[in-house]
């Protein structure tokens, strides 16, 4: 942990002002690569006999590149992560009574997706070091019914794909075959996952190019991966009205300026997660021995993007103790934390009333213990030992 000399040298540096964000509303960095990548992809629309285009280039050589990158077949460019996971659970053609199982510390747009797709929803238990879908619950409520697993790689670190993957060949729906995982990588682009890259594993994976995000396509974007031939056709054509494949659609597709930044972001995505990763370490530290704080577990297997620096707080200073620790923080030191996530059932009325008598406690128990501390790419070790000093502060005057 850190000295005590340096604890008291750190918080003698004024309250952050502006203060950091939870989650800042860049999630990585721009500068004028991207200023010019766009520029450049106006001035070629602006030829009457190009304009922006139909999926014109870059679109499908950012798709390529992004393919690369997770080392799948696949990648389709969309113009959100929402409407990518709303065509992840259409493809499936979900009947009245199939199951989904996803986690239920979630942010709300997987949940909605199985919702608006006609499903039904089935939460599932996290593990409680990870936060993510644990296997075994999933095991045990698998029934004929269940027709996806739809795990998130919550919060930077990828999901146990290959655990997930085998519980759903070893049970097989009746009609459909092996049970398919997809995933939602909203938060977690740029990770890896036993030496591949989070996009390469499942029959599908969702990703978002929000502000927010590890990177981002001037601040909405998203894209679909998969290895799957079927997948690709389906979800290429009903980001534009469906025609191809006889299906229903709407306009998702992501423009071309889009396109020409998200590449110069790619080719730097690498580069924010190391930063992430250095920062998240570093503070590892700095904390160490703060017996109230459980800080971020990373299995061996897994790359983990930090894309939020996910803590607990000790079971005792869970809910109301853990709610005063970040009004603290952020009111004396201008230091973000955000919970991130409740189960959805408890934010979302319309999944409650959906999924009536559904209860995940542990979950439940995970949503008043966790707290995300403000971590970006783009922070100084200054700002880093300011915010572990801060939390070591604040956390000793609440005992």
């Amino acid at each position: 942990m850190l000295s005590e000399t340096r604890i008291r040298e750190a918080l003698k540096r004024p309250k952050f002002d502006p203060p950091w964000r939870s989650e800042p509303l860049l999630g990585g960095t721009y500068d004028e690569e991207e200023v010019e990548a766009a520029v450049a992809a106006i001035r070629d629309a602006s030829d009457i006999s190009k304009g922006f285009g139909f999926s014109a280039p870059p679109i499908p050589d950012f798709e390529q590149a992004f393919a690369a990158y997770c080392g799948s077949k696949h990648a389709v460019a969309v113009n959100s992560a929402g409407p990518g996971l709303d065509m992840a659970m259409r493809f499936l053609k979900l009947e009245p009574g199939d199951e989904v199982i996803v986690p239920a510390v979630n942010y709300q747009a997987a949940p909605l997706a199985v919702l608006g797709a006609g499903g039904q929803i089935v939460w599932g238990e996290i593990d409680p070091r990870t936060f993510e879908l644990d296997p075994n619950d999933v095991d045990a409520k698998i029934t004929p019914r269940t027709r996806a697993i739809f795990p998130v790689h919550m919060n930077g670190m990828s999901a146990p794909m290959d655990d997930l993957i085998e519980v759903g060949r070893r049970h097989p729906h009746p009609k459909h075959g092996p049970i398919p995982v997809i995933s939602d990588a909203a938060r977690a682009c740029g990770g890896g996952y036993k030496g591949t890259k989070i996009g390469k594993k499942g029959l599908m994976t969702v990703f978002s190019f929000h502000t927010m995000k590890n990177m981002t396509t001037l601040g909405e974007g998203g894209m679909i991966t998969t290895d799957d031939d079927d997948v690709e056709r389906y979800c290429r054509s009903v980001r534009m009205y469906g025609a191809e494949v006889e299906e229903w659609g709407t306009s998702n597709v992501m423009t071309k300026v889009q396109a020409a930044v998200g590449l110069v972001q790619l080719r730097k995505l690498d580069s924010f997660i190391e930063a992430r990763r250095r920062l998240a370490y570093a503070r590892n530290e700095m904390l160490d021995g703060l017996d109230e704080i459980v800080l971020p577990y990373e299995p061996t297997e897994c790359v983990h993007t930090y894309y939020l620096y996910s803590c607990l707080v000790r079971k005792d200073w869970a809910g109301e103790k853990r709610d005063r620790l970040i009004e603290m923080m952020d009111r004396e030191h201008g230091i973000g934390c955000v919970v991130a996530n409740k189960p959805a059932y408890l934010t979302r009325r319309i999944l409650r009333d959906h999924t009536p008598g559904q209860r995940v406690p542990l979950s439940e128990e995970i949503g008043e213990r966790m707290i995300c501390i403000s971590l970006h790419p783009a922070m100084t070790d200054a700002e880093n030992e300011y915010i572990a000093a801060s939390l070591i502060d604040c956390v000793r005057r609440l005992r």
